[in-house]
């Protein structure tokens, strides 16, 4: 049975029976441990992450204009589900005939709802950032607004590349979302010149034999680097690892500078109006997720302009067409790569209260969209759409 489905219906330009409906749909998972808060024994919470629902709810506020001009309303349906019950959630989903699902979902749970789903089901991934995705696990139904971990470890390999620090010691975790940013890092330093020198990888143990993988000044001694580059998803360790390397170095990656879908600290292309408009709906700053969130209802209002239509299919080949033009208050206007469903986008690197650069990072060039120099280009992806 489905624990939480709580139907909004944000009639955003007059009676709804005096327009055409564009029905979208979240589906999340039920006590999903993503969201749930990440303590430590001290009593500290590190890391803790919110539904990415006021970021839609503000995307579809922000539809407001667009829906008095065409007249068409927009329907938002907010379904959790246990992962048990994924199947039973996506089969009552698919009867109301949806635009479009944004799908929240862990790997596991974004994998089972794909099968259980039919090819005809348009998800739009809002949060996950693994390759995977968008590439050997592709699929034709499947569109992302989150940026992947290849897309923002080359937005950060083409800033070190641009300053010069081309020697990097890699300091990783050993979880499998590490493992995946690892991978992701590694295949940036070689795509944009990068050494790296060493990798290290970190485990907490009061085995003394294990000493120099628990201690950050031995993790980070023994070698000559420019920058460290860390991978710790958790958060666990890498928050104490600036200012406490053997050798005085910058730390980007997890800590330090930040490759990041979103800032709140953005001055830029209307960033601070959006910064406040989330701020004043949600009562805290604007995260990458609930940009995703936000970004995924604005391509859909922008495809039912270009479509002049809510019906499923005219809306979703424009929001896969080429010249589809989705503004998205990062200077360059953005939409999906044909050849695995990623939205193009430029992606910014920030410490924790600015944003230091936005990549791609000038002199980078592509012979048709430098945003293509950020992730699998068409070439290099192993998507069989």
């Amino acid at each position: 049975m489905i624990a939480r489905a709580l139907l909004l219906l944000l009639l955003l330009s007059g009676p709804l029976a005096a327009q055409e409906a564009v029905r979208l749909v979240y589906l999340g998972l039920e006590a999903d441990p993503y969201y749930a808060p990440q303590q430590l024994y001290t009593g500290l919470s590190l890391r803790d992450h919110h539904r990415p629902l006021e970021g839609l709810q503000l995307g579809l506020r922000d539809t407001r204009v667009l829906g008095r001009a065409l007249g068409l309303g927009f329907e938002l349906a907010e379904v959790t589900a246990a992962a048990e019950d994924l199947p039973q959630a996506l089969a009552a989903i698919e009867e109301s005939r949806p635009v479009a699902i944004l799908m929240d979902l862990p790997p596991e749970d974004m994998a089972a709802a794909l099968r259980a789903a039919g090819p005809e089901t348009l998800f739009v991934n809002i949060r996950d950032r693994g390759d995977r995705w968008r590439r050997e696990g592709c699929a034709a139904n499947l569109l992302h607004t989150m940026p992947s971990d290849s897309m923002l470890s080359d937005a950060l390999a083409q800033y070190l590349r641009a300053r010069n620090w081309t020697e990097v010691l890699l300091v990783h975790g050993t979880t499998p979302a590490d493992e995946d940013q690892l991978r992701a890092a590694r295949g940036s330093a070689a795509k944009f010149g990068l050494r790296i020198v060493a990798e290290r990888a970190f485990e907490l143990s009061n085995d003394p034999r294990q000493r120099a993988r628990s201690n950050i000044a031995l993790l980070t001694g023994d070698a000559r680097y420019d920058v460290v580059w860390l991978v710790d998803d958790l958060g666990d360790f890498g928050r104490v690892l600036p200012y406490a390397t053997y050798a005085p170095r910058p730390v980007v990656g997890s800590e330090g500078l930040v490759p990041r879908a979103w800032h709140w600290t953005f001055e830029r292309y209307g960033a601070p109006q959006l910064n406040q408009r989330f701020r004043r709906l949600a009562g805290r700053d604007m995260s990458s997720e609930d940009w995703a969130a936000w970004a995924a209802v604005k391509a859909l209002a922008e495809a039912a302009v270009q479509a002049g239509s809510a019906g499923r299919e005219e809306l979703r080949a424009a929001l896969r067409a080429p010249d589809l033009s989705v503004d998205l208050y990062k200077g360059v206007r953005g939409n999906f790569r044909p050849w695995n469903g990623q939205l193009r986008q430029p992606l910014l690197l920030a410490t924790s209260n600015a944003v230091i650069a936005v990549a791609p990072v000038e002199g980078f060039a592509h012979e048709t969209d430098t945003l293509d120099t950020l992730g699998q280009d068409r070439t290099e992806s192993a998507c069989a759409r």
